[in-house]
């Protein structure tokens, strides 16, 4: 089985920046996002009775991408991935009541059953950034955003709650408020990162 590496973090960090910066420094298997293509995140932001339906494809999604990406000879890179779908937005959308409580619950009873079949991650870069940095990046985005700055902080920490459950070894936390579309210092660390757990096959 493959190994695979996936970038978390709120909307408006840089996640899909660093998994295009990554991807031209080092080979890697890909698997994004896709809002644009997602048949349910147009109509979700607009009429909040697909939240069901959203999160349902999304979840669908991250799981079928982790399949494919542990069948590739290459490591694994994945721009946000089936965990932070879950505790991060599935959580964030309950709390503010665009999913029911028996619609959440159907997303946790899909998730713990992938997770019994599918690993976690080998390794889970945690971005963080100030809250100005990524109010100014979700004002310049060209996609559809459902959480917004204002859900930051309680999506931060639905998604602290669940970093706390992982492997100290398996945890890569960054701080890019100061970094470029480079990232040239996160680079240095991610590379440091995948040679101590010795991901390269």
């Amino acid at each position: 089985m493959g190994k695979l590496v996936e970038v978390v973090g709120p909307s408006g960090v840089g996640k899909t920046t660093l998994v295009n910066t990554l991807s031209r420094t080092t080979r890697f298997a890909t698997a994004y996002e896709g809002h644009a293509e997602r048949p349910f995140q147009a109509l979700f932001k607009q009429y909040k009775h697909y939240g069901l339906a959203n999160q349902i494809d999304y979840l669908l999604l991250r799981a079928e991408q982790e399949k494919e990406l542990r069948a590739s000879p290459l490591m694994g890179l994945m721009d946000g991935g089936l965990d932070l779908d879950y505790h991060g937005f599935a959580r964030l959308f309950h709390a503010r009541g665009w999913l029911s409580d028996s619609e959440f619950d159907l997303c946790r009873r899909f998730y713990e059953l992938t997770r019994q079949m599918l690993p976690l991650p080998d390794l889970i870069i945690h971005l963080t950034a100030s809250q100005e940095i990524i109010r100014t990046r979700l004002a310049v985005r060209q996609r559809i955003n459902i959480a917004s700055i204002e859900d930051t902080a309680l999506f931060n920490q639905f998604l602290e709650e669940w970093l706390a459950t992982i492997p100290a070894e398996r945890l890569l936390r960054l701080d890019v408020s100061a970094e470029g579309k480079e990232f040239k210092s996160s680079l240095v660390l991610i590379s440091k990162k995948i040679r101590g757990l010795k991901l390269f096959l």
